[in-house]
């Protein structure tokens, strides 16, 4: 796979969280992407560990900084995965109707209730 249409091909993580504190600072930063390790005793240490694990973060912080400077931004992924926003689930299988022979066997043993459990009595 070639990287010569990957705006990003060639910078390094650090600097683009480096970048973005800079232009946004801590704060504002964690407005913009909701993870804890921009609200919480931030660093870019501690940053680049959680970006370095997850991926989904790692993400919308390398689109922000494609966003904030201006450059191409990324086509729409296709994958396997089912979207996560509208995304209908499949509808459930219909469900068989109860079996009538067992409410009506039950019924049928001359007052013998639950006899299809306990056997029936002579």
């Amino acid at each position: 796979m070639t990287q010569e249409n990957n705006p990003l091909h060639g910078i390094k993580l650090e600097t683009i969280v480096t970048q973005l504190v800079e232009h946004y600072g801590w704060e504002e930063l964690g407005t913009r992407i909701k993870i804890r390790c921009f609200t919480e005793d931030p660093s870019i240490k501690s940053s680049l560990r959680f970006l370095r694990k997850t991926d989904w973060a790692r993400e919308k912080v390398e689109y922000l900084y494609l966003k904030t400077n201006k450059l191409p931004l990324p086509a729409a992924k296709t994958s396997n995965a089912p979207a996560k926003t509208s995304a209908k689930k499949p509808a459930k299988p219909a469900q068989k109707p109860a079996q009538a022979s067992t409410v009506t066997s039950i019924a049928a043993t001359d007052g013998q209730i639950n006899s299809h459990i306990w056997g029936k009595r002579d």
